[in-house]
């Protein structure tokens, strides 16, 4: 792979508007790899970004910036295309919003509690260059734009990944910002797939029963803020700019379409203004998608392209989405974990929850980890079930203590495996719907039927518990010291890293264990010598520890 060298001409990354601020801070960062040898589109680009999802550690994923696009037909394009800089991991997300990872979910909840009215203004970069009419077909109509395919091998054309799509409820003028994929079908045509329980799939339907097409707007390359609330699932009715607002600092510049009734965030790269049709559905697929299988085809909206607008040095964002972990999945995350504690503590009333884990490789939604502080033996289960309400409801939920880290699959199978009793602490719920992921596509075969349930899990300790096998705290944090000092490798601590009491040990024992690391444990031998129980002939060792242990 030939990089670009700081003497080769190169892509400018700055100017105005949050996606190249962001780039340039990425960049200067070392965060940001400069491509300058060709790529191609359909067969190269996304495979090789893929590569650092299935071969790296999440530390050193970083953004890639391809200055030199052609695709399988020898057509070269006259903009860049990024991947990787919304979220290749977990780092870059939280640079985006200028902010910590330690703070994400902080600044999550700050923001969908107290929106950020978007601002309109009369000029925006976005159109600075404007085709319509006959001038958007003699440009080449979404030709222009150079839509990578995500996945080679499976896919059926390239598909918008990174459109943020713009539409407003007829009833009530509120603008809704989703992101959905869209099949490139033509110069002028792409498919929209919106799941049916989407915000934009109910606007769609009261558009559909009032005999009128929806007016839409697919936005690309706008502010990372624009993009990590138009993916979070917020109640219907919800403007996602006023929480992308929220989330970086400073209200959403917004600019009117040139053909259609619309509102798009001025400091975009692209904007694609049209109609989705509502008295059609049109077959789109297949599709690589983000449980980690291909949809092989969906009926979808169909969109009439009428308007391309753009910055003169446009560049292309896409995302790595479909198998998990992704930059997809790595978007969802933060904004739906800071919603769920919101909605379990606030919506709930469950004092208790102080944290919801979602499994990023598991989609976001199909196995969830809530961390409790439990005010009763109740509350576990409680927000358990609370849990199935939510439109995005997980099919695995296991509820834990607070000492038990929700990201460590090994310590949640630990609580599991010693602090749940499944005849008492498992629930299946049945019937629940299909999830969205392979059952949809082979639900009524011979071997799946059309209904799912759902696990629930309450493995909190219900009684107190003996120390977590461990040295204490000060003997671990000491002898890290000299494994420094020795010069070994750098460590990186996995939970549990050392010993605490959970309850279960009386001051006998603790009085004991600071006798032996005095040196003076022939005091306690001494002691239990004295306490003999004598075992004649006949004795059942079982028995008698049986019997001791009460």
């Amino acid at each position: 792979m030939s990089i670009a060298s700081p003497e080769s001409p190169a892509v400018n990354v700055g100017g105005s508007g949050e996606l190249r601020a962001h780039l340039q801070e990425l960049e200067r960062r070392g965060k940001l790899i400069r491509v300058s040898r060709p790529i191609n589109k359909d067969t190269e680009l996304h495979p090789l970004v893929r590569w650092q999802f299935r071969g790296l550690p999440e530390s050193q994923r970083k953004a890639f910036l391809f200055e030199n696009v052609y695709d399988s037909r020898g057509r070269s394009y006259g903009f860049p295309v990024v991947v990787g800089a919304l979220a290749a991991s977990e780092e870059i997300y939280a640079l985006a919003l200028g902010s910590s990872t330690a703070d994400l979910s902080a600044n999550w909840r700050k923001a969908l509690s107290s929106p950020v009215e978007p601002v309109l203004v009369d000029a925006a970069p976005v159109q600075e260059v404007v085709h319509s009419g006959s001038d958007l077909l003699a440009w080449g109509g979404l030709d222009m734009l150079p839509v990578p395919i995500s996945t080679p091998g499976f896919d059926n054309a390239p598909y918008f990944n990174s459109a943020v799509w713009i539409v407003r409820d007829p009833e009530t003028g509120l603008r809704n910002a989703g992101l959905y994929r869209g099949m490139i079908k033509s110069p002028t045509r792409t498919g929209v797939f919106s799941e049916s329980s989407k915000d934009t799939t109910i606007i769609w339907e009261k558009c559909n029963r009032d005999g009128r097409p929806l007016e839409a707007a697919a936005v690309i390359g706008a502010a990372p803020a624009v993009y990590f609330s138009a993916i979070q699932i917020a109640p219907f009715g919800t403007d996602e700019l006023g929480i992308a607002g929220a989330l970086q600092g400073h209200p959403v510049e917004l600019v009117k379409c040139r053909t259609i009734d619309l509102e798009v965030p001025a400091q975009a790269e692209f904007v694609v203004e049209g109609v989705i049709h509502t008295d059609m559905l049109e077959p789109e697929g297949s599709f690589g998608e983000a449980h980690g299988y291909c949809d092989p085809r969906s009926l979808s909206m169909a969109f009439e392209a009428k308007c391309i607008t753009h910055r003169r040095d446009a560049i292309f964002l896409s995302i790595i989405s479909q198998l998990t972990p992704s930059e997809s999945s790595k978007t969802k995350q933060a904004g739906y974990e800071a919603n769920l504690l919101r909605y379990l503590r606030e919506g709930c009333g469950l004092r208790g929850v102080q944290r919801v884990m979602l499994k990023e490789e598991l989609l976001n939604r199909q196995y969830c980890v809530i961390v409790m502080r439990k005010t009763d033996r109740y509350e576990p289960m409680n927000a358990l079930y609370a849990m199935l309400n939510r439109r995005a409801s997980p099919k695995i939920l296991v509820a834990v203590d607070e000492d038990i880290d929700p990201t460590n699959d090994t310590m949640v199978n630990w609580a599991i495996v010693n602090r749940c009793q499944p005849h008492r602490d498992l629930k299946v719920v049945h019937p629940r719907p299909l999830p969205f992921g392979p059952l949809r596509y082979v639900g009524g075969s011979e071997g799946y039927d059309r209904q799912d349930s759902a696990v629930l899990i309450d493995a909190t300790r219900k009684a107190d518990f003996p120390p977590v096998a461990l040295p204490k705290r000060e003997f671990m944090e000491n002898a890290r010291k000299i494994w420094e000092e020795l010069d070994l490798p750098a460590l990186d601590p996995r939970t549990p890293w050392h010993g605490y009491s959970l309850g279960l040990w009386p001051q006998e024992n603790a009085d004991e264990a600071e006798l032996a690391i005095e040196g003076r444990y022939y005091e306690t031998g001494e002691k239990l010598m004295q306490r003999r129980v004598p075992t004649p002939p006949g004795t059942r060792l079982h028995e008698v520890r049986r019997h001791d242990l009460h």
